[in-house]
């Protein structure tokens, strides 16, 4: 059973000369970036940030990255970033990412995953009420 996306959004960014490698291809390291970027910017949209959850006493380190490159981006590309939250599991939270150039196509696809975790015990958590709370009437 798939799991339900509870929100999306696009988000822009255009690819920095100093993305970029000896072959004006932007460098594979680069997307986990990207994917930060778009996190970060679909939940300031719902007036969460990262430094709101770490002054509440809860952190969110990366668990498992995946991604797949399709086409290459190149510097000074326009890129849409398609990012879509699932449903809270537990303690996990995934965020899957397609990234298309200017033209429509898709660059790369991926995926990241999170885990609350309790600032002091560094020990997975559940999210704080008032996050799921921002998703439940999506």
């Amino acid at each position: 059973m798939e799991d339900k996306i509870i929100y999306e959004q696009d988000i822009q960014l255009r690819v920095r000369y100093k993305e970029t490698d000896q072959m004006g291809v932007v460098h594979h390291s680069n997307y986990p970036v990207y994917y930060e970027y778009a996190r970060t910017e679909l939940l300031r949209t719902k007036g969460f940030t990262y430094k709101m959850m770490e002054d509440g006493g809860v952190m969110m380190p990366v668990r498992e990255v995946g991604m797949k490159f399709l086409t290459p981006a190149r510097y000074d590309d326009l890129l849409t970033i398609k990012v879509k939250m699932h449903e809270l599991k537990g303690a996990r939270l995934r965020f899957d990412h397609e990234i298309h150039n200017q033209e429509g196509q898709l660059v790369n696809t991926g995926f990241v995953e999170l885990v609350f975790v309790n600032a002091t015990t560094r020990r997975p958590c559940h999210a704080p009420e008032w996050f799921a709370n921002l998703f439940a009437t999506e």
